[in-house]
């Protein structure tokens, strides 16, 4: 099984990003599956351009999409992905689209092909806080999860595609009072953990409920 994991680099006011911090420092096999790690700009467009680049090159079974959520306290995976880029700040390129659709042929709205609630379920028994998340935003992250999952009903069927949102690292947060933050240790933990259980889960139903088993 090859997973293709992707994490942005930093933008706006951050010199660094948890997601592609953590996505580097995962292992080159986790659960029997090979891991292609892949840094993408935080630019509207640009950045599934170099997804769907990276996607030609091989057979891949899934690719996950990693990005920062500043503010949340814990590892949330998107359930789902809007067709609309609004962006409260520019990208790394100054592009700043306000009420703009990201695919004009595209649904309205693409569901995660992930086993979202299992991967919780891992992530919280190693001892990491996770949630399933019903909004993803409207920038660069709603952005690639929803272009990841276009691809995927389009020109890569084969392929399972989904997102998962990081918090800020402790160092991210010295000037953000009362704002949470997460240990890049812990983070990578996380990831693996998921990784793990979606391999496990290949072919299968999802749980029902966190915690819960397929009925």
């Amino acid at each position: 099984m090859n997973i293709l994991v992707t994490g942005f680099d930093p933008f706006g006011e951050d010199q660094t990003n948890p997601a592609i911090e953590a996505v580097k420092r995962l292992p080159d096999t986790i659960a029997g599956a090979a891991i292609t790690k892949l840094e993408i700009p935080t630019v509207f467009h640009k950045s599934a351009a170099v997804v769907k680049e990276e996607l030609q090159k091989k057979d891949y079974d899934y690719v996950l999409a990693v990005g920062q959520a500043g503010g949340r306290f814990d590892l949330t995976f998107e359930r789902v992905a809007i067709n609309v880029d609004d962006a409260r700040i520019a990208d790394n390129e100054g592009q700043q689209p306000i009420d703009v659709p990201i695919q004009a042929e595209g649904a309205n709205a693409y569901f995660t092909q992930h086993p979202v609630k299992a991967m919780v379920t891992a992530v919280k028994e190693a001892g990491i806080p996770a949630s399933v998340s019903n909004s993803a935003g409207t920038f660069v992250c709603n952005h690639i999860m929803y272009q990841c999952l276009y691809l995927t009903h389009t020109d890569f069927p084969k392929v399972k595609a989904g997102f998962m949102h990081v918090p800020f690292l402790p160092e991210q947060v010295l000037t953000r009072p009362n704002t949470p933050s997460m240990s890049l240790e812990n983070i990578v933990a996380g990831l693996t953990a998921a990784i793990a259980q979606m391999v496990a889960f290949d072919g299968k139903e999802d749980l029902k409920i966190i915690g819960g088993t397929t009925h």
